[in-house]
């Protein structure tokens, strides 16, 4: 089992594409190994014969693991094991008839909540007994009726004229949309939203593209750098949620979410606050064709308290996204716009703005936190000569 990421620990083989006595090339995908930040494809790291497969799908474990040996050349394969006989299974005994209720006849005893309920779950008062003085029905017996009532049969929806079929979902694509549902139910999340001023940014980002030897830098690289130095400078915040507790990370790493060929991955940039921006685009950027390509190295993905996610070249003005399982916050970036604002004397003023939306765990940040964050990072951004350099 390769470890796939800096806190990956065990895995989950999904698929196996190679079997025994299968010939397979250098660069061959072998298996689909699952963690939980993402389902990686792992490539043969030599040619040769697969010649047994020690692991089943499905099956958890450790890094480290041998899941398959080669076949030596020149070998057989090895036996299969016999068939173990499956014994016949019993028929499960049927399960006593519960005793209903004897119905009641009349109008039925019941309080106004009682029967706002049944009316709502649909059940019918002469089938329930009630616990208050002389047989009262009250609400906690309507709840009760409901709860152990046998489902109705319920008939599917009417598929609707001219729908096309359900397409199955890749094992990376499985896999985001698994961690992306556990991080809704599991993640509370609040968000904070502002806006950020980037004409001086985007001005000195022409000057330095100028230079001979300065890397083309793009509006994601200025966020990567304004983000790292804020959990510098604010490094209580460098933070995430463990094992029922707050860890403590101290390395200013950055994700940056990229929508590649494999699907949605967010490599994760090594100590983003003690860069500068040119710095930060030269190692960005492999990171980021890789996971295009989808080829990300195991080093690329895990650790970091904070992603950037920029859907600029959209026409979208802000973007609410859903923070990573991991880590702590998601900075959601928009499109530049053109607005006018009032000056100090109170006439319109031509701004270039950003939209900016900093998704938080509260369990980690709380409301005071996320503000303090997203504020240091829309002040960076607005003074962006203090992000050319590395810090002192």
């Amino acid at each position: 089992m390769p470890k796939l990421g800096l806190t990956m620990t065990e895995g989950v083989v999904v698929e196996w594409k190679a079997q025994p006595g299968q010939q397979v090339a250098e660069g061959d995908v072998l298996f689909v190994v699952e963690t939980d930040k993402i389902a990686n494809e792992v490539e043969a790291p030599r040619s040769g014969v697969i010649g047994e497969i020690l692991v089943d799908i499905g099956a958890t474990v450790p890094v480290g693991t041998v899941l398959a040996r080669w076949r030596d050349e020149g070998s057989a394969p090895p036996p299969k094991p016999a068939a173990a006989p499956v014994p016949a299974a019993r028929s499960p005994a049927p399960p006593p008839a519960p005793s209903a209720p004897a119905p009641q006849s009349g109008r039925h005893i019941a309080t106004p909540l009682a029967r706002r309920l049944a009316r709502e779950f649909g059940v019918d008062l002469a089938t329930v007994r009630g616990s208050g003085p002389r047989g009262r029905i009250k609400a906690a017996d309507v709840r009760h009726a409901s709860a152990s009532a046998e489902p109705r049969p319920v008939e599917p929806a009417p598929v609707p004229a001219g729908a096309g079929p359900v397409e199955a979902l890749s094992h990376v694509q499985a896999a985001v949309a698994r961690r992306m549902t556990a991080a809704k139910q599991e993640i509370p999340h609040f968000y904070l939203a502002t806006e950020a001023e980037v004409s001086e940014l985007l001005a000195l980002q022409e000057r330095l593209r100028a230079l001979p030897d300065c890397p083309r830098l793009t509006l994601t690289h200025w966020l990567l750098a304004a983000t790292g130095r804020a959990l510098a400078e604010l490094p209580e915040f460098d933070k995430v949620w463990a094992e029922g507790g707050v860890r403590r990370l101290g390395g200013t790493d950055v994700g940056v979410a990229v929508d590649g060929e494999r699907g949605l991955f967010a490599p994760v940039l090594r100590g983003a606050g003690r860069l500068g921006v040119a710095q930060i685009a030269g190692r960005a950027e492999p990171l980021i064709e890789r996971a295009r390509a989808g080829r990300p190295l195991p080093e690329d993905g895990g650790g970091g308290a904070l992603t950037v996610s920029n859907v600029g070249r959209h026409p979208v003005t802000y973007l609410t996204p859903i923070v990573n399982p991991g880590q702590a916050a998601i900075l959601g970036v928009g499109r530049v716009r053109d607005v006018f604002r009032p000056d100090a004397d109170g006439k319109p003023l031509l701004k270039r703005e950003l939209g900016l939306v900093l998704a938080c765990d509260h369990r980690v940040l709380n409301g005071t936190d996320g503000a303090a964050l997203l504020g240091r990072i829309v002040s960076l951004i607005e003074a962006p000569l203090r992000l050319v350099a590395p810090p002192v």
